[in-house]
């Protein structure tokens, strides 16, 4: 047996029980599985209980956030995060095992990990999805994710090493998949824009979501995936469009001080947040401050990530 560190798998969830028994059994050759989860309304924690994964529900404001949070319940100092739809392929499992069992401890305090993308039930090889790079193993001594509510990267105190078998990631099954993460997708990225005082013009609309369609389809090869990658596309196109829309109204209804009818000033644009201690969507409030004063586990079911 290798003198390897121990490894906790990190692993959030919100409604994942189509994905996540696959998921889990990936990763069942690791030390612990780690499951926190944004109150699910589904199977979810009973399928990962019933797998022998340590679960906790803890109120998400982010991806960042909520990984954060969570890195440090983790019981081993390496940790791994693995999204419920990814798999780790054998080829991988192997090579992170060796990695952290080389001589002497881990050469890096982190190591990126290629990612394989399917879509539609497609493996998309162009238009720059054909294998992103992302840093998920590491050392919670050296390593947090940067404070963005959505692509957070990882910010690493030390070398980051490259490991060469790739993660299998199995997002958009269906239309329905990608248009249930759409809104809040969009949302979160108009959020960073605007927290980092970028504001959105009409040329934003009219020429970023042309130049994102022409340069996936056509400059990455897109077009050599057949139709899935024309729907990829377009519907990167049509996502980029709606964010910046976003981002526009955003500013609009600060500069008319727009409000609602019980005079409350509207502070976002299709549910976009600027005051994290207000929720508004559909001319509705709710409060977070005692959700997120209290312990985890007590807020009522919250919205998912």
């Amino acid at each position: 047996m290798s003198d390897r560190p121990l490894l906790t798998v990190l692993i959030p969830t919100y409604n994942e029980e189509r994905n996540l028994p696959d998921c889990l059994a990936s990763v069942a050759w690791v030390d612990e599985i780690f499951v926190v989860d944004s109150f699910s309304s589904d199977r979810t924690v009973e399928i990962a209980r019933a797998a022998g994964a340590r679960v906790v529900q803890h109120q998400y404001l982010n991806s960042a956030n909520q990984k954060n949070w969570a890195i440090p319940q983790c019981t081993h100092r390496w940790v791994m995060v693995v999204d419920a739809d990814e798999r780790v392929t054998p080829a991988l499992a192997d090579e992170i095992r060796a990695a952290l069992a080389h001589p002497g401890g881990p050469a890096a305090a982190a190591f990126s990990i290629p990612r394989d993308n399917w879509i539609f039930g497609h493996r998309i090889r162009h238009g720059g999805w054909g294998s992103d790079r992302l840093t998920r193993l590491f050392d919670r001594e050296r390593a947090r994710y940067k404070d963005l509510e959505v692509h957070a990267d990882m910010q690493v105190d030390g070398p980051v090493a490259r490991l060469e078998q790739p993660l299998e990631h199995w997002t958009y099954r269906t239309f329905d998949d990608y248009f249930e993460k759409f809104g809040r997708y969009t949302t979160w990225s108009a959020n960073d824009l605007w927290k980092r005082g970028t504001r959105a013009r009409w040329w934003h609309l009219l020429i970023k979501p042309w130049w994102r369609f022409l340069r996936m389809y056509l400059l990455k090869r897109g077009i050599l995936d057949g139709v899935p990658g024309l729907i990829l596309a377009g519907l990167s196109a049509c996502t980029l469009f709606v964010r910046w829309g976003k981002l526009w109204a955003m500013g609009r209804a600060q500069a008319s001080d727009a409000r609602w009818p019980d005079g409350r000033r509207i502070v976002h644009a299709g549910a976009a947040i600027h005051d994290e201690r207000e929720v508004i969507a559909g001319g509705k409030r709710g409060q977070l401050d005692a959700k997120l004063s209290g312990p985890a586990g007590s807020p009522p079911t919250p919205p998912g990530p």
